[in-house]
Parts: structure tokens; sequence; C-alpha cells
């Protein structure tokens, strides 16, 4: 696994905007918290583009990308927003200049499609906060712990937080891959579907999306063998997700259809769409789950 280079206080933040487009004082707002960080975030201008429901043309957006691994003054990359998009640049890319840079890409949600390109190119990656409704708010709506200890050469260790709950009990150690549910399910059938390990601790969540809908599509991963491949599954908070009325709990959908599962599984992990703070998870490193108590541990560091 390839390690991206640390990012520190006074470094250059590229802001990238592989999906939809988003509201100019979302931006301006993220460029404030980010300095307040004490990063020097800076931005393309291509950035600024429209096109449909994306933020300009795919190859436009590719290239952007492409300028900011290219560019050796810049640490990092960090989505402006999801949204959709983001699958539409994985032919586009250039996996030797990826590799070559080594730099951290922020995001989640729909970056969830560039974090398992990076994966299949042997890149770790980090799913953490974007600049919309989460850094343009500030330190509510976003862990500043776990982001800034992420970007250190040290491995992050115990994250436990207070909403994590156990649908199954072990323990159990691996590389970390996943993302958002809808993401992952939108790559099946293309080249980059087998982004998930063998032996991984597989990370999933999503928002909004009734509880047949999400069962559909965990029993789609399933049925393709890639929900297989996992050994220990930690599952988001699904903000949204249960049925109005509450008559059908998420929860309860996600225990009924882990019953039979061998390894782990955690529920109500703050990364994603989280309801509140949202958690910074690396990508592509080696960690622990354990039930008693409940936690992630991870082992290694993402940066070097």
């Amino acid at each position: 696994m390839i390690r991206p280079r640390r990012v520190q206080p006074g470094d250059r933040i590229a802001l990238v905007a592989p999906a939809s487009g988003f509201k100019p004082g979302e931006l301006a707002a993220g460029i404030a918290e980010l300095r307040r960080l004490g990063f020097d975030p800076v931005y393309d201008h291509d950035i600024l583009q429209r096109a449909r429901f994306e933020a300009g043309p795919a190859a436009v957006r590719a290239e952007v990308i492409h300028r900011a691994w290219a560019d050796p003054s810049i640490a990092a990359l960090l989505a402006v927003r999801g949204g959709y998009g983001s699958q539409q640049l994985l032919p586009l890319l250039d996996a030797s200049l990826a590799r070559e840079s080594a730099k951290l890409l922020i995001g989640y949600s729909d970056i969830t499609a560039l974090h398992a390109w990076l994966l299949q190119q042997g890149i770790g990656s980090l799913q953490g906060p974007m600049i919309e409704r989460r850094l343009s708010v500030g330190p509510s709506a976003y862990d500043e712990a776990s982001f800034l200890s992420a970007m250190r050469p040290e491995p992050m260790g115990a994250l436990a937080p207070p909403s994590l709950e156990v649908l199954r009990r072990g323990e159990y150690e691996g590389v970390i891959a996943g993302g958002t549910l809808t993401q992952l399910v939108s790559l099946l059938g293309t080249p980059w579907a087998e982004s998930v390990p063998y032996g991984a601790i597989l990370l999933l969540e999503d928002i909004g999306e009734r509880p047949y809908r999400i069962h559909r599509m965990l029993t789609q991963l399933a049925q393709s063998g890639l929900l297989a491949r996992a050994g220990a599954i930690v599952f988001g908070e699904f903000t949204r997700c249960d049925e109005d009325g509450g008559t059908v709990s998420i929860k309860d959908v996600l225990r009924d259809f882990v019953d039979g599962f061998q390894g782990p599984v955690l529920f109500g992990f703050p990364f994603g769409h989280a309801r509140e703070a949202v958690w910074s998870v690396p990508l592509g490193v080696r960690g622990r789950v354990t039930t008693a108590p409940a936690r992630l541990i991870v082992e290694e560091a993402l940066v070097s």
C-alpha cells in the first residue's frame, strides 16, 4: 500500500469538485475553516464550472485532479461536496500520476468511487469531511480530532464514538475499505467493482434510503460476492433511513441481514452521512474491530 504524504499546518490543500456543483458561500466558509486549522486551501477556478448536475464536464473535473496531483506544492486534495459524478472520472484518471504523487484524497458519499479507484491502485485515502455542510459549518459538523489525527504519520488508535452499538460479537483484524453503499453498488459490473480486498473490515453507510432499498442493495452486494470478502462490518448511522412513523427500523433490518455473518458487526459509527459531527476513517490501512468494548482500532498510519 502506498501511503500518501503527511499533511501539516501550512500545507496547501487543493479543493476539488469531482461530483456535483456547490454554492459559493459554502466554499468561502470551508476555506475559512481550513485556514483556522492552519492549512492553506487553494482551488482551480475550473471547479466553478457547471454541466447539468455536475461541477463541469467529466474531462475538466478529471484534469483538475491531475493538475493537483502534478503540482509539487499541493499536499492533499479535499472534495468540496459529493452528489453525483465521481464515477464518470474513473476511466479518465491517470493511475501512474496518482501513484507517483501519493497525495491524500479526502471526502465521502459520491467520493466513495474515487476511494475505490485509489484502493485498486494501492493508494490509501481518507473518508473524511468535505467542504459542504461540514467544514463550512465548523467543528460542530465534523470531528476535528480524528480529522487532524488521520493526517499525522502515526496510527490513529482506537475510535470509539459513543453512538457505536454491537450487532454481532467478535474480534477481527483486516484492511479498512468501503464507504457509501449506493456508490459501492453502482460499481458492480464495472472494472472497479472489486475494490474491497479479501478479509476487509467493510465500512457501509448511506442516507435517506428506505429500509427495503438498503436491504436490496445489501442483497446485491451479497449476491455479487463482494460482501463475502469482508471479515467484519462497521455500519454507519444510516441517517433518515428508518421507515416513516418508525414502523421499520433500519437497525433491525441490518441486524436481521447480518444474521449468520461470521465476523463482528458494529452499527452507528458516525462516518459519511453522520447526523452530527462526521468522524474521519482511513481507508487502505489495517484495523481491528472489537465488540467488548465496541470500537474500531486503526493500527497503521495512513500517511508517511
